[in-house]
């Protein structure tokens, strides 16, 4: 099979209108196209915007945008998702043109530094110059210039959106202190604990001489428990001796709500003290041995704690709704044509 290198995404701009989100691609170049349910990259129109015709090589590449794994599972995709795939990636290469048209329209240009740079990135980009070569050969039949030209596209459209999304979607301070005070019970968090666990679990087919064995394996792991001395200790043991599954996780199950735990849990935690460890606790048929790591009170994240969560959500949020309302703008006077 001849390698193929399709071309890595720095010089194309994704507009998922899915998701409703505009990022540039993550580099792709020295990947191997495998047969795919998208189909081999070929040159046939699949759209055309204002004239311009849009092929299927550039649909496969957003293809892949949306769904990389593709790549990772010789090129196939599970078919109940695939129309919604393509639909979503002839969304994205319309819009990507409509902007860069938009952006032509209003006579905006790449100075010619940016451009140099921009070429000298995507060539680092590849593992040998053999390999640069052959994308150029394949994608752009040897000729710099075509590259260079859709390197300057993919700059304009990033202006472009950059100066009507990216810079007016930005949240203050106090946007998100505003916003914190008007949903501040959204930021309150309940009573919890944050504990592991040695858990001893009962055979299949239990019989008297099986349950025997298995109390006298949960006394034994309460007493090498309580002979440990810190969350390392007991969470190497818990690797070593536990049956469920947070024997993987040290014992570990972070922190878990008052409301989700057994009332016997609950009871045996609060009478500890942070590192405190409880003694056999019968949970269902099991015997389960719990370390208290922490005790959280009932409370709720001071803005401090969340604005930079807050200002990247009201970003979000603000960058959905001018993309939106840009493509909505700039469909509107287009004649827009998928083949």
């Amino acid at each position: 099979m001849n390698r193929k290198v399709y071309i890595p995404a720095m010089i194309l701009m994704v507009v998922a209108m899915g998701s409703a989100q505009v990022a540039s691609h993550a580099p792709t170049g020295g990947l191997q196209p495998h047969p795919s349910s998208f189909g081999p990259p070929t040159d046939i129109p699949v759209a055309r915007v204002n004239g311009v015709v849009l092929t299927n090589r550039d649909l496969l590449r957003e293809e892949y945008t949306i769904f990389p794994y593709a790549r990772q599972h010789n090129g196939s995709v599970p078919q109940e998702m695939e129309p919604q795939i393509r639909q979503g990636a002839i969304q994205m290469i319309i819009f990507e043109e409509l902007v860069h048209q938009e952006a032509t329209r209003r006579k905006l240009t790449v100075p010619l530094a940016k451009l140099q740079s921009a070429e000298a990135d995507f060539r680092q980009q590849f593992s040998t110059p053999e390999e640069y070569q052959q994308l150029l050969q394949e994608e752009f039949h040897g000729s710099r210039q075509l590259l260079r030209e859709k390197i300057r596209r993919s700059l304009l459209i990033d202006e472009l959106l950059k100066t009507e999304v990216e810079n007016k979607s930005l949240v203050s301070l106090a946007e998100a202190r505003a916003y914190y005070q008007k949903n501040i019970a959204r930021f309150q968090y309940p009573e919890s604990f944050a504990f592991q666990t040695i858990s001893v679990m009962p055979p299949e087919n239990v019989t008297p001489d099986r349950l025997k064995e298995m109390r006298k394996r949960a006394d034994d792991a309460l007493r090498q428990a309580q002979a440990t001395k810190d969350y390392e200790g007991f969470g190497l043991l818990a690797e070593k001796m536990s049956d469920d599954d947070y024997r993987v996780m040290m014992g570990d199950h972070r922190t878990v709500p008052r409301d989700k735990l057994a009332p016997q849990v609950v009871q045996a935690l609060l009478a500890l003290q942070d590192g405190q460890i409880t003694g056999l606790i019968r949970v269902d048929q099991a015997y389960t041995i719990v370390r208290l790591n922490r005790h959280i009170l009932a409370g709720t994240y001071q803005f401090a704690d969340v604005k930079d969560q807050i200002r990247k959500e009201l970003k979000d949020k603000k960058t959905n709704q001018l993309r939106a309302a840009l493509d909505k703008r700039l469909r509107q006077n287009a004649k827009i044509e998928t083949l």
